[in-house]
């Protein structure tokens, strides 16, 4: 089975990458058939463009000024995804927290990836929560998780996988963000190779 992959992005596409060097190399069974970015500056676009997959943008702040909601974005951007008929939605650095206007139409097939693990430091800055923590002796390490995003709750549901990631004294935030980017590569391909094919053919 290929699963059909659509790839919310909002910046440099670095886990978009990871995806589709997986696919390429026979390593995920999917198929990535859109990639979406809420700014038209994302490199992910690019990376898009360069593996030959659509790809498109839809912008938040045009509705804004046209007195327009968040919600009726989300419920434009869901249209723009169903066409593609996706099995499962990656929000692989998506920055926006998605409303039940466009949830409902992906019930438990939508997956996001968050640099921080379980009940940790939830919102955009997880990488540098995390690191003034364990400068404050709060915490030993981090990590990162991809989970379901089955309600507007930020970065909570039900875990697919985890990855824990040391932090050292001689860390700087840049060195321990490149770290953690590098071990959310794995755990994004791995949990969405879980997700598709199961844990059975895993564990044989």
């Amino acid at each position: 089975m290929t699963a059909k992959l659509v790839v919310l992005i909002s910046g440099n596409g670095s886990n978009l990458q990871a995806l589709i060097d997986a696919i390429r190399m026979k390593v995920l069974p999917a198929e990535i058939v859109l990639v979406v970015a809420n700014r038209t500056t994302a490199f992910g676009l690019e990376r898009a463009k360069q593996a030959g997959i659509p790809a498109g943008y839809l912008l938040l702040k045009p509705y804004l000024d046209a007195g327009r909601t968040r919600v009726e974005y989300d419920a434009d951007l869901a249209k723009m995804l169903a066409a593609s008929k996706p099995d499962w939605v990656v929000l692989a650095g998506w920055m926006h927290i998605l409303s039940a206007a466009f949830l409902k139409h992906f019930p438990y097939r939508v997956v996001n990836l968050h640099p921080a693990l379980p009940g940790k430091f939830p919102g955009a800055h997880a990488i540098e929560e995390a690191f003034a923590a364990f400068q404050r002796g709060e915490i030993k390490q981090t990590g990162c998780m991809v989970h379901l995003v089955p309600d507007e709750a930020v970065d909570a549901g039900p875990v697919i996988g985890v990855a824990e990631t040391p932090i050292y004294r001689s860390d700087t935030l840049e060195m321990l963000a490149n770290r953690l980017h590098q071990a959310e590569h794995k755990l994004l391909v791995q949990s969405l190779q879980r997700l598709i094919v199961g844990d059975d053919e895993e564990d044989e």
